[in-house]
């Protein structure tokens, strides 16, 4: 069998990283990294999936540059394009980025550069570690990116007292709505990809419509708690009495300023609890959904009909 070279996504994911350093949202490793992402996500045999990262990647920069003025305000070092590293770009995607990966070697192997896979794995964990970690991470970008604007007054957690805003592990009311509607978003484009390309899915969309929205937004809210408690209990929050703005991991303080430790300790940073948001609510998520009869009949009835069909893409 001869290999095919997947054109479209390789010219997507140039677009992305080429895009994303003009636009200063990544780093020039950062771009590197979210090439090799997202080309072999994308060359993956469901569209959907290079469709979930392309609707992540969009909202969750564009969340990041709004209201810059405001957060530069409320955070020292705040970074107003969201200048994201390559270790950042791998925060965000590795489990769906090997999701994608293996769920390809599985039923296209003539589509990318190995075939060492045998055809034995099951389709629903592994899609449904990749678009839960989209979810997870959008509900908790727009809940981080979003919530720092919450007219309402951020409250902690583990306390549920008042802090300043862009205290890690604070929660808000537009926060929290952020992070629903972000993991919600997430579910919509995975169904609307699904019945675009694949008839099964088209005949079969009542079914899988509830399930993919409804554990979309549970991840979404799930990423964003997680993150929270994380940040609350784990991450050192540091505030600047003088300034009076937040300063962020990295931050070096001036000299004789007054700094107040809000909470939590110093051992995590933000690219360290990215990891655990994501993928821990992704396997609670997963052993829900394989539970017999969740969705129709027999362990998932048109969802896993749908989905054990995927599309022979030639590009």
């Amino acid at each position: 069998m001869s290999t095919v070279f997947p054109v479209i996504p390789f010219v997507l994911a140039t677009a992305l990283g080429v895009n994303g350093v003009r636009s200063r949202k990544l780093t020039p490793s950062g771009a590197a990294t979210a090439f090799v992402v997202a080309f072999l996500m994308m060359a993956a045999p469901v569209r959907a999936i290079g469709a979930s990262l392309i609707v992540f990647y969009l909202l969750a920069t564009q969340a990041t540059k709004y209201g810059n003025k405001r957060k530069a305000q409320l955070e020292e070092g705040f970074q107003d394009a969201g200048y994201r590293t390559g270790w950042q770009v791998l925060c965000n995607s590795t489990a769906a980025f090997v999701a994608a990966i293996v769920w390809s070697m599985t039923f296209t192997p003539n589509v990318l550069p190995w075939s060492v896979l045998p055809s034995i794995l099951p389709q629903g964990p592994l899609y449904d570690s990749e678009s839960c970690q989209f979810a997870c991470c959008l509900g908790d970008t727009l809940a981080s990116e979003l919530g720092i604007l919450s007219a309402s007054p951020p409250i902690l957690l583990t306390t549920l007292k008042s802090v300043p805003p862009g205290t890690n592990g604070a929660i808000s009311v537009g926060g929290t709505l952020a992070s629903v509607a972000g993991g919600c978003v997430v579910g919509l484009t995975i169904f609307a990809s699904l019945v675009v390309e694949n008839s099964a899915c088209r005949a079969e969309w009542m079914g899988i419509l509830p399930s993919l929205v409804l554990w979309g937004t549970v991840a979404g809210l799930l990423g964003s708690m997680l993150d929270s408690f994380l940040g609350a209990t784990l991450q050192r929050t540091r505030y600047s009495v003088d300034s009076k703005r937040i300063l962020q991991d990295a931050s070096v303080p001036r000299e004789k300023e007054s700094i107040k430790v809000v909470s939590g300790l110093n051992l995590l940073n933000n690219n360290q609890v990215r990891p655990v948001t994501s993928n821990q609510p992704c396997g609670l998520i997963n052993v829900r959904i394989g539970e017999p009869n969740l969705f129709h009949g027999d362990g998932g009835g048109s969802r896993v009909a749908c989905l054990a069909r995927p599309k022979r893409h030639r590009f």
